[in-house]
């Protein structure tokens, strides 16, 4: 099987974009245009298992489902709540092989700039695709793009593995206060939004702007363009080190380049004379602020329910306000809710996509280049969103991305993809069209997979040599792309 074309895929028409194939997979593309019913989305009411993997962890791998089932829901979100230190041995070899994990970020500019952003997006997918602490791996998925970083800006990517180590990881399940505040002497966040530039008489408003807009109170948070020119002033003279014999690229305060005159914000006057304590009395005051616990609480909702439901909106916003910005409290309660099992499906972005097919055929893979080429190709290539925003979520804004989807289906389950690959052999000893649709979906077919898994059935008829085909059409399938 070869790439799919866009002609066959406009024939299809599914999730608003098509299906795969040249000459060579014409037979699979007829297979889904043969159903001319609408498309229609997979069920919201699922088994509760299913749903509840699906959610927490980037897909599920052989026995994820079971051993969730067996541990029983209240001891299996907790457990997920407080993940240890402990890792898949095989992921830290993997990592242990990346230099820009290994090397102070100064040392790391030895390196080309395209060799930083690939380890980078090696390790993301990998520490995906192989975790043991998966809700961990989602929220650091989620808060790389909440804080997000272009890559490409300057010298950012060659700060990125200390920001996403000091930052994300140690604090994606901790305190939200914390993590804004290792945020806030990061110096790939600080270049990113130019506040090497923010000095007395010149400030330059880019992170004063973004912290508020985008990190804390929202777009629709309460601040005026007054209070973005005033945390502006209280940011200024913090600078990224550049002297020698110091620590190159650390995060420094220079009182030289401080404006220490008074300010206000948000209606709150900070005295002059504070120096680098202006700063913090900025962080207090915006992570006590309700509008930030609201703009958080509405991320994290459509995060796992598909929709900010006011309900849970105003659960998780308070929760947040009571426990002083708390992830893992303000998450438990609705991970443990039947309002989750109930929820609407959400459309998988490519990276979710990539990973839970990786994780559905316990495929082996380095997370190399040609994974990375078919992330670009789906228009999600990690660490490379230009504007300070991140990746959008709204599912409007994936739904032309089916073509390189389908292709990276075709070249993983043909084992064309160098550095990835699926042992059909071990995988087709209890193959049959069900055993393979509960392996990729993580629950079992109900009446509206039917056409799918009579369609498997038809192509494990022809033959050990057709299962990479049979695996290609579970990766394909529309219900496939949702969780």
């Amino acid at each position: 099987m070869s790439e799919v074309s866009r002609r066959e895929c406009l024939r299809v028409g599914l999730l608003g974009g098509a299906v795969v194939t040249t000459a060579g997979c014409a037979k699979i593309a007829n297979h889904f245009a043969s159903d001319r019913r609408p498309v229609t989305l997979p069920a919201s009411n699922v088994e509760e298992p299913s749903r509840i993997v699906q959610r927490l962890t980037f897909g599920p791998r052989p026995g994820d489902v079971s051993a969730m089932s067996t541990m029983g829901k209240d001891a299996y979100v907790t457990a997920m709540l407080k993940p240890g230190d402990d890792e898949d041995m095989r992921l830290r070899f993997l990592l242990n092989r990346l230099d820009v994990f290994q090397m102070d970020p100064y040392e790391t500019q030895d390196l080309p700039e395209n060799e930083v952003i690939r380890q980078l997006q090696q390790a993301a997918i990998l520490r995906a695709a192989y975790g043991k602490h998966q809700l961990r791996e989602r929220m650091v998925d989620f808060w790389t793009n909440h804080f997000n970083i272009y890559g490409r800006k300057g010298l950012a990517a060659f700060r990125k593995a200390a920001d996403e180590t000091n930052v994300i990881r140690k604090h994606a399940l901790g305190s939200f206060p914390q993590m804004l505040h290792a945020s806030s002497r990061s110096s790939a966040m600080l270049i990113f939004l130019d506040n090497q530039s923010n000095i007395a008489g010149h400030p330059n408003e880019n992170y004063a702007r973004e912290i508020m807009e985008l990190h804390t109170l929202g777009v629709h948070g309460g601040y005026t363009q007054k209070d973005v020119q005033e945390v502006a002033r209280c940011f200024t003279g913090w600078t990224i080190e550049r002297r020698f014999l110091r620590h190159r690229w650390s995060v420094i305060f220079d009182e030289t380049k401080h404006d220490d005159g008074s300010k206000t914000v948000l209606g709150h006057r900070i005295p002059a004379g504070l120096g680098e304590k202006d700063a913090e009395a900025v962080l207090n005051i915006l992570t006590n602020h309700p509008s930030t616990a609201r703009n958080l609480a509405t991320k994290i909702c459509a995060n796992f329910l598909g929709s900010d439901s006011s309900k849970w909106t105003d659960r998780v916003a308070e929760t947040y306000l009571r426990t002083h910005g708390d992830i893992a409290e303000m998450l438990r309660p609705m991970l443990l809710s039947k309002d989750l099992i109930e929820s609407p499906p959400i459309l998988k972005r490519p990276f979710d996509y990539v990973v839970s097919a990786i994780r559905a055929l316990d495929a082996e893979t380095d997370g190399g280049l040609e994974v990375q080429k078919h992330l670009s190709d789906m228009g999600e290539p990690l660490y490379q969103w230009p504007m300070p925003d991140g990746y959008p979520t709204k599912t409007t804004a994936w739904t032309g991305t089916m073509l390189p989807r389908w292709n990276f289906a075709v070249a993983m389950t043909n084992n064309t993809m160098r550095g990835t690959g699926v042992d059909w052999n071990q995988i087709g000893k209890d193959a049959n069209a069900v055993t393979l649709f509960e392996r990729t979906h993580g629950r079992r077919p109900s009446m509206q997979d039917q056409v799918l898994v009579n369609q498997v059935t038809d192509e494990l008829r022809l033959g050990k040599d057709r299962y990479a085909d049979a695996g290609f059409l579970c990766l394909a399938a529309p219900s496939f792309q949702w969780r």
